[in-house]
């Protein structure tokens, strides 16, 4: 499999002359909404787009916006309109947003788009075409534009007709997100400022074996936390209660750390964990160390020793990437580790990328976005791309 080693360099909206050009932007407004409503719970996918949008509209461009919302399998899907996300997005914007509710492919002059006018099409996914990467529907959807700008990276892993297809009939280009993301996480692979140090939680050692690989040797320390680290600590001869055990994994964990010793990068287990009988915010929870998890509890966060272990290692390190959750932060008390070192980090003089997934929402959640030198809007594509895969919607842009 082809592989890339770093910073990938991509024509962007910079690179183009975009007076009374329209421009086909691929957005990911995947939103959560509050449960059983059409209310956005969390916005901040569609306001880290607004950067492009505005550059697009001050240089004198019409925009047409297409994005996905969820799974709804090329049917329409009512609660899965974009209708609530046009609206969010006029109020970011103090504009009027067009909204396209129809499933019509307009063509170029059945479209009437003056210079700075913003059109938002429907679901893209309510097209059976979309996921199919159907070069007949990507061909329709390149014939309302004359520039297709690629700003969704957390779609970006995915070859579809509006990520991937339709970049072969227009020219294309990355917006200002897409470029923020390509450069942060490119630098971690390519040219870190260093001592580095990699943070991996989560619950599944096979959701980040490969990273874990590809970074041995490249990065100084890796940190491990989550319920990965239960998998980790069974591989070293530990007993591990009820915890979440990936048997198929146990092999890579001591392959892995074995390489480790080698390449001079030190990998780091919790000391002590805090457990529990069940995921609860009333359950009963015990610290223990490592050696002394009990038979009928699950290890749910790292302990106080180790945080404050981690953290000091941290304290000596130039960047920092950081994927996965050191807990279950979704359930307070189980939350302490995660937000311990998210707290530290937001105060760190070090380079703090955040990968996308569950961490962005805990970093989110504790409001410490602003204070992370990049937080990813993309959970798999970021992972993905720090394995070093090649991303479809990335390569499909035009070089420099």
């Amino acid at each position: 499999m082809k592989k890339w080693c770093g910073r990938v360099n991509k024509k962007t909206i910079r690179d183009i002359n975009w007076e009374g050009k329209r421009a086909f932007l691929r957005v990911d407004f995947n939103v959560p909404y509050v449960r059983g409503t059409t209310t956005i719970s969390d916005d901040t996918r569609i306001k880290e787009a607004i950067p492009t949008i505005k550059y697009l509209i001050e240089n004198n461009a019409s925009i047409l916006l297409c994005s996905h919302l969820g799974r709804p399998d090329g049917k329409i899907q009512e609660p899965l309109r974009l209708k609530p996300i046009a609206e969010n997005l006029a109020s970011l914007l103090d504009t009027e947003v067009v909204y396209l509710h129809d499933l019509s492919i307009p063509s170029f002059n059945e479209l009437p788009m003056e210079p700075g006018s913003v059109y938002m099409l429907e679901n893209i996914r309510f097209w059976p075409g979309e996921e199919l990467n159907d070069p007949d529907f990507a061909a329709a959807l390149s014939g309302m534009a004359d520039v297709y700008v690629n700003d969704a990276f957390g779609a970006a892993h995915r070859a579809h007709a509006s990520t991937e297809g339709i970049a072969r009939y227009l020219p294309a280009v990355s917006g200002l997100l897409m470029e923020k993301e390509l450069t942060f996480l490119g630098d971690i692979l390519s040219q870190p400022q260093k001592p580095l140090a990699a943070i991996f939680g989560g619950a599944k050692v096979s959701d980040k074996i490969r990273i874990l690989d590809r970074l041995l040797g490249h990065a100084d320390h890796i940190l491990v936390g989550g319920g990965m680290a239960a998998t980790f600590l069974y591989a070293q001869g530990y007993g591990i209660g009820s915890s979440l055990l990936e048997q198929d994994m146990v092999s890579l964990c001591k392959d892995l750390l074995s390489k480790a010793s080698d390449c001079g990068t030190v990998v780091h287990l919790p000391t002590d964990v805090i457990t529990a009988q069940k995921i609860d915010s009333q359950a009963i929870t015990k610290a223990v160390g490592i050696n002394n998890i009990p038979s009928n509890s699950m290890v749910l966060d790292i302990g106080r020793n180790s945080t404050n272990q981690y953290i000091e290692i941290l304290q000596s390190m130039a960047t920092v990437v950081w994927n996965g959750p050191m807990g279950v932060f979704e359930v307070p008390p189980f939350d302490s580790g995660t937000k311990e070192i998210a707290n530290y980090l937001s105060s760190s003089n070090a380079i703090t990328v955040i990968g996308g997934g569950s961490t962005a929402e805990a970093i989110t959640h504790l409001g410490l976005v602003p204070k992370m030198s990049h937080v990813s809007t993309g959970g798999g594509a970021s992972l993905e791309f720090l394995e070093g895969k090649i991303l479809p919607g990335v390569a499909a842009l035009d070089d420099i």
